[in-house]
């Protein structure tokens, strides 16, 4: 390419040499050239297999949408790095004061739905060039599910935007295929890592009988059921109307050498100069950080990461990683601390599934209820790329700032040691999410004894070598299936510990998540007949309160939680009598 960027507008497409585009990617993002950002990383592949492509960075006229003209082949659509409700709206359904991947974080710039609005305005200017959906919106987005914002069950957004095809999970195989399909009149159907729409009744599972039944709660768990347990291994579908949704298989995982590849292509790891002057958060936020691997087998109930990337871990080779560092050294924004090198939980890099059968086996995590026989652990690998890492003369700390599964690295002790040793920056966050055992099941999550088992391993190598290195606990209030006893546990438990958490996450229900279908039926995942306690308004804001207690306006909702549940003789444990 003559330029170091993805064009944005007719002029750079020129000075690349090209007279038209083959892909056009629109997205709500600002364009950043990085790895960490969709459209980049997506454009940045498809220009390696010799597709011109070129991005309409947060459409907002008529205009935006025409300006690169129509595409030899079709649209790529993304709402971005979030589901746009999510980056909207906070808990409590209030506008957010921020978009952390807009320029100088300007609301606004994204609509609500945006997958919804993008694809409905190119088909408005563009009636016959095929459409594909894609990113977390599309992919969270897929099946039927609850919306927490409309509070109510909306369809698989495929039907909703009307695209020709959606794209699930790590998007690079299944884009390029889909290019391929395209450009020689081929078929798009059984793409892996895709959905589609057909005229025709396919064979494989039913999810449901049609679109219609899934408004029953029963149903709904059903659903959910089958879709957990079978999507990696079958074709799933359902009738809407006269037509049918088909979910395939997903793409096969990356080998090392294959991802490799990706982060080797030519990414200017910066802004695009229209931005100049103008400070993109999330960017900021990852400017000198890497991405060691893909996937997660952690299988938390409120996450999908294992429903887009998959549970197999993908990991880089230490060269690549390596060779990324050397080339953010050269970056004039560099400050010789590389601030992260981890994927969905840092510690998972090099481990895999001895039998060979992450993306097949029935289990929804592999750490819980407990460690999977099957699952190599070796810590090995992660210390070598570290250690390599921090040897660099170009790097002067490496920092692990992500998060790290404690139960995962009570058998990873050489991990424990290096970490405090050589990657804390003063705080280490882990994500216990709560302390009540009831709550944890719910959850997936290990054990609390696990998390005090790791902080008391982690607190005496601290002091051993003199350093002053505390551990920032991750908590979810409002939990499907907590209690206010279980957060005066929870309250109890900080207090005991001398733990103020400033910021605690208030659930939120995403869509597709089990813990989503727990909070929309009040029905446990392993027994739909088993009903739990789905706390809401200011339910929630009582659980916050009692985690925050030390907060001096949350004392008389302090007061209300505790008379609730007839435990008033603990605002003496939260807050001493003051002298006269």
């Amino acid at each position: 390419m003559k330029t170091n960027y993805i064009p944005l507008t007719q002029q750079e497409v020129q000075d690349n040499g090209w007279e038209s585009l083959d892909v056009i990617l629109v997205s709500g993002d600002a364009y950043v050239d990085h790895p960490s950002f969709a459209a980049a990383i997506i454009g940045r592949y498809l220009i390696s297999q010799g597709y011109r492509v070129g991005i309409i960075d947060q459409p907002v006229t008529d205009d935006d949408y025409q300006r690169l003209g129509k595409p030899n082949l079709f649209f790529g659509i993304s709402s971005g790095n979030m589901d746009s409700m999510v980056n909207h709206y906070t808990a409590q359904r209030k506008i957010r004061s921020e978009d952390a991947y807009s320029p100088n974080g300007q609301t606004g710039l994204r609509p609500d739905r945006a997958i919804l609005v993008y694809t409905q305005k190119v088909k408005q200017f563009f009636k016959d060039v095929p459409v594909v959906i894609g990113g977390v919106e599309a992919s969270m987005r897929r099946i039927p599910h609850y919306d927490y914002w409309s509070d109510k069950i909306r369809n698989s957004i495929l039907f909703d935007s009307k695209a020709n095809i959606l794209v699930y999970g790590n998007g690079e195989r299944q884009i390029l295929e889909i290019a391929q399909a395209i450009q020689t009149n081929k078929s798009l159907q059984n793409i892996k890592g895709t959905c589609i729409i057909s005229n025709e009744q396919p064979e494989g599972t039913e999810l449901i009988s049609s679109y219609q039944d899934i408004k029953d709660k029963q149903l709904f768990w059903e659903m959910t059921k089958i879709f957990t347990e079978s999507f990696n291994t079958k074709t799933l579908y359902y009738r809407f109307q006269d037509r049918y949704f088909v979910h395939n298989i997903p793409a096969e995982p990356f080998t090392t050498q294959e991802i490799d590849f990706i982060y080797s292509l030519p990414f200017s790891r910066d802004v695009h100069p229209k931005y100049k002057g103008k400070r993109i958060k999330a960017f900021e936020q990852i400017k000198f950080s890497i991405l060691s691997h893909r996937g997660c087998y952690g299988g938390c109930s409120f996450c999908t990461i294992g429903f887009h990337q998959g549970k197999t871990i993908q990991s880089r080779s230490k060269d690549s990683i390596i060779s990324e560092i050397n080339k953010i050294s050269t970056m004039k924004y560099f400050r010789k601390t590389i601030t992260d090198i981890s994927g969905a939980s840092a510690n998972m890099y090099g481990t895999f599934c001895k039998a060979n059968i992450s993306e097949t086996c029935s289990r929804i995590s592999c750490l819980y209820p407990e460690i999977c026989n099957n699952l190599v652990v070796n810590e090995k690998p992660y210390i070598s790329v570290l250690k390599a890492a921090r040897l660099s003369k170009k790097v002067n700390n490496v920092f692990i700032s992500s998060g790290v599964r404690f139960d995962l690295a009570l058998k990873q002790q050489e991990f424990i040691q290096d970490l405090a040793v050589f990657h804390t920056s003063g705080l280490l966050k882990l994500a216990p999410e709560h302390i009540s055992e009831n709550v944890l099941t719910k959850m997936f999550k290990p054990s609390i004894k696990k998390y005090l088992e790791f902080a008391g391993i982690y607190a005496d190598i601290c002091k051993k070598i003199e350093k002053k290195q505390y551990i920032i606990p991750y908590l979810i209030v409002g939990f499907p299936g907590t209690s206010l006893d279980d957060a005066l546990d929870l309250a109890i438990f900080l207090k005991q510990h001398n733990l103020q958490v400033e910021q605690i996450q208030e659930f939120t229900p995403t869509p597709m998540t089990i813990a989503t279908m727990m909070y929309y039926t009040g029905m446990d995942y392993e027994d739909s007949q088993k009903r739990i306690f789905v706390p809401k308004g200011r339910e929630i804001r009582l659980q916050k309160a009692l985690a925050q207690w030390f907060i001096k306006s949350n004392k008389k909702l302090v007061f209300e939680a505790l008379k609730a549940v007839n435990k008033l003789d603990y605002m003496n444990f939260f807050y001493r009598k003051e002298k006269t």
